[in-house]
């Protein structure tokens, strides 16, 4: 400890009291908390039928893990879970960004709980370059049902594999009704390639739309509102109100060109007000009308069925894929062959078909 000249005898009057020794920055009373236990794939899925939000987290982080030995555990967690899947009505939900669809999801989910259902939110989010994490931050956007007990929100970044996170979110929608979760949403980040991904995996894919923002049938893909159930035009309220009626109008004039749906449903379009709940319940009664419908005309078995093999040989490719650039021969060939391509040596089609062959040999 340094000495205060200050309490020397010839300054009268001052006093300078010892100071309190430096602190070390962490509390020494603190115990570092041990890794969460690590559960046997029996233990996974009794909590998950329990519905034990915990493991059940735990069990999708298992999914979404990179590491072999989690994939076998995930694959075996499934395999148990499957029995209990499938008694769900699964809604995907998307829309251009700045649509509202967290805060539809919010007010959507709100009105499920207060009905008595249990809701599962997976939006699949866009990741971060650098950090790889979540960018949107889902949660923190739907304030209310974040608080919820009823309710389970998980954001899947896509670290850059769009069709693996969509596999995956497929694979955790089997536990989240395992967990008893009779209502799953699941949310795309905007207007792209995830949708036909998100498509294939619901029963109800519902399209938000915003009024007022210039040539609304322009704002959209021809392709994404051929695949929509349902569109409902957002922000209908306060002086918006007149602009959202006329946006639906043109929307049911352009769904009269398109073909008739497989399923016979015939798409309808709904203005509503996310923020202020307004319109959320002539929302929900179309789903369950376009529901009740499907599975009166056997369509409802039948999109499952298709969804399911749809994604049966997305494996398959997703499995090769990876098996081919996790080859050590390819590993090893594969930057020679790309610069003969870069230095034409090579055709790319010649390249291609050289390494596949040396694939296909050493396997």
């Amino acid at each position: 400890m340094m000495e205060h000249p200050e309490n020397e005898t010839q300054y009268k009057g001052l006093k300078v009291n010892e100071g309190v020794a430096d602190v070390p920055t962490v509390n020494p009373y603190f115990k570092r908390l041990l890794r969460p236990r690590r559960y046997t794939s029996s233990e996974f899925t009794e909590g998950i039928f329990r519905g034990d939000i915990a493991i059940l987290s735990q069990a999708v982080t298992l999914i979404e893990s990179a590491k072999d030995e989690h994939h076998l555990q995930a694959q075996e967690i499934i395999e148990r879970c499957l029995p209990r899947s499938g008694r769900s009505v699964r809604i995907g939900i998307t829309g251009v960004p700045g649509a509202g669809k967290s805060t539809s999801i919010d007010a959507f989910g709100m009105y499920l709980l207060k009905k008595g259902h249990k809701l599962a939110v997976l939006a699949i989010d866009p990741s971060s370059e650098r950090s790889g994490g979540s960018i949107l931050g889902d949660k923190t956007r739907m304030e209310t049902l974040s608080r919820e007990k009823n309710a389970f929100i998980r954001p899947s970044p896509t670290a850059g594999s769009l069709g693996g996170v969509a596999r995956k979110t497929r694979e955790t929608i089997i536990l989240c009704e395992a967990a008893g979760f009779d209502t799953v949403f699941v949310e795309t980040v905007g207007v792209g390639q995830s949708e036909t991904a998100v498509h294939s995996m619901v029963d109800f894919f519902l399209l938000i739309q915003l009024a007022g923002t210039g040539d609304e049938l322009q704002g959209i893909k021809r392709g994404i509102m051929e695949m929509a159930d349902g569109i409902v035009i957002n922000k209908a309220d306060g002086d918006n109100i007149d602009r959202a009626r006329l946006a639906a109008s043109h929307f049911r004039n352009a769904l009269h060109l398109f073909p008739p749906a497989a399923s016979g449903w015939t798409p309808q379009v709904l203005t509503y007000s996310g923020y202020y709940n307004m319109g959320i319940k002539e929302i929900w009664d179309m789903i369950d009308a376009c529901i009740a419908f499907t599975k009166a005309s056997g369509y409802f078995e039948h999109r499952r069925n298709e969804q399911s093999r749809y994604w049966m040989y997305e494996s398959i490719r997703d499995m090769l894929h990876n098996a081919f650039y996790h080859h050590p021969e390819i590993e090893r060939q594969l930057p020679r062959m790309e610069q003969k391509v870069l230095n034409s040596e090579l055709s790319s089609f010649v390249a291609a078909r050289q390494l596949m062959d040396l694939f296909l040999k050493t396997e």
